[in-house]
């Protein structure tokens, strides 16, 4: 049996993991950095690379020793190379870099998007082509038609800020901890949502904007004195769950689809997911959807998507770090 050492530190996560090419994954350690953040609301890039110096090589030996495989049994090391933070994805790619060396093994620079594309397929999912893949993280949010598993067509993204940093941004206004995405989500459970707050570019195309909608809440918490938290945060999401689930239907009547993928962060979301489910049920389609631990960064996705890598006869070392599009490996 076959395996990849998949290593994740585009952010604020240091993480290893260990997949087979079906998707089951041996070993997968995960080291956030939540305490080091939650002071300014957002991750700290320095701090964030500081952590990652002191984290990476006992989470790699961690990896490895719970996963209980030989050296000789690991066919590649994958590790992000973009996009993200450069100096956390220095650490990374170094590291592997020099694991590669010490150990023979060929070193592949992974799309970070590429890699949130694949956690729909662990843990022995599989995506039915051609998909529509909704990507809603802290970092991206776009709609891309993929015919093929190595076709991709971008169709819209957004404009200004992401989903997930308009979750951290509204969490931070309202004095929430750090990260604020699973906790805005919780509180919108038990608010209403009686705010009208805007739906930026709903009806247009399949582009996003989210700073619009950030800025309505941070109006209306200076127009008042005692706001309602939880229905701030469920007005909040009301409204974003309507431009996403919109954009998405919008999609799926101008693609023939025979699924629907959303991956990212924001695909914990479990208002995101019981929409799609409506959606893809409305649709007769299929609903891919990453297992709820493998939403957010990890390593383990990063060492599924190596495997198309090598299936490419991509063998080689992390060309310049950057800030990659999805359709480049």
């Amino acid at each position: 049996m076959s395996y990849i050492l998949g290593i994740e530190t585009s952010c604020d996560d240091t993480a290893a993991a260990i997949v087979n090419r079906e998707g089951d994954v041996l070993s997968s350690v995960i080291i956030n950095q939540n305490k080091i953040h939650s002071d300014f609301g957002g991750v700290y890039p320095e701090f964030a690379s500081r952590a990652h110096i002191q984290n990476i090589i006992p989470t790699i030996n961690q990896t490895l020793k719970d996963a209980s495989i030989e050296l000789s049994e690991i066919s590649a090391i994958g590790v992000t190379r973009g996009p993200g933070l450069i100096g956390s994805l220095l650490i990374g790619v170094n590291t592997a870099l020099a694991l590669g060396m010490g150990w023979q093994k060929p070193v592949i620079g992974i799309n970070h998007l590429r890699g949130h594309l694949r956690s729909a397929e662990l843990e022995r999912n599989e995506i039915v082509y051609p998909t529509m893949m909704l990507l809603v993280s802290g970092g991206h949010t776009f709609l891309a038609y993929m015919p093929s598993k190595f076709e991709i067509q971008l169709l819209g993204e957004t404009r200004d800020d992401s989903v997930g940093e308009a979750y951290d941004k509204v969490g931070r206004m309202l004095g929430l901890d750090f990260p604020a995405g699973p906790i805005v989500d919780r509180l919108a459970k038990s608010g209403t949502a009686n705010i009208a707050f805007p739906r930026p570019l709903i009806n247009q195309a399949l582009e996003f904007s989210f700073s619009g909608l950030k800025s309505a809440v941070a109006r209306y918490l200076a127009s008042i004195e005692t706001p309602v938290t939880e229905d701030i945060c469920a007005s909040f999401v009301d409204a974003v769950m309507e431009i996403l689930i919109v954009k998405c239907k919008r999609a799926l009547k101008k693609y023939s689809c025979k699924s629907l993928v959303i991956v990212g962060g924001v695909a914990a979301s479990p208002q995101l997911r019981e929409g799609a489910k409506e959606i893809c049920d409305e649709r007769g389609i299929k609903l891919c959807l990453p297992p709820l631990k493998w939403s957010t960064d990890n390593a383990a996705m990063i060492g599924l998507a190596t495997w198309d890598y090598l299936d490419k006869e991509m063998y080689i070392t992390p060309s310049p770090i950057s800030r990659l599009p999805l359709t480049e490996f």
